[in-house]
C-alpha cells in the first residue's frame, strides 16, 4: 500500500508530481583524443540551447551520458530525446546512437 505523504514532503523527496526525469544516451565514437574537448564543448553548447544539463563520459570507443532539465522541477520531453538523437547522428565520428527512455533521475524507476 503506497504511503500517503504531504505535498511538502513529496516536493522535498522529488516524488509524484515533483519527480524529475531524464534519459541516457550511448553511441560509438571515433573522435580522437585530441578532438574530445572540442567535441564536448560543441555538445554542451547544443544541450545548453535545449536547457538540458548532462553528465557525460568518453571511453576509447564510446561516448555516453545522462541528460535532464536545467530547471529544478523540469524534465526533458520526448521531443528533446529525438532532437538529441538526430544531432548525435549528424556528427562526424559518432555512430550507433542509442537513446534511452525517460526515467526518474533520482530513483531510477
Amino acid at each position: 500500500m503506497p504511503t500517503k505523504r504531504k505535498r511538502r514532503l513529496r516536493k522535498k523527496l522529488y516524488l509524484e508530481e515533483f519527480a524529475i526525469f531524464g534519459f541516457e544516451f550511448t553511441c560509438q565514437s571515433t573522435v580522437s583524443r585530441d578532438e574530445d574537448d572540442s567535441f564536448l564543448d560543441v555538445f554542451l553548447e547544443f544541450t545548453d540551447s535545449l536547457h538540458l544539463i548532462c553528465a557525460v563520459g568518453f571511453s576509447p570507443d564510446t561516448f555516453s551520458g545522462f541528460l535532464c532539465s536545467e530547471f529544478r522541477y523540469g524534465s526533458p520531453t520526448n521531443e528533446d530525446r529525438v532532437t538529441v538523437k538526430a544531432w548525435l547522428e549528424a556528427q562526424a565520428g559518432i555512430t550507433n546512437v542509442h537513446i534511452g527512455e525517460l526515467v526518474d533521475a533520482n530513483y531510477g524507476v
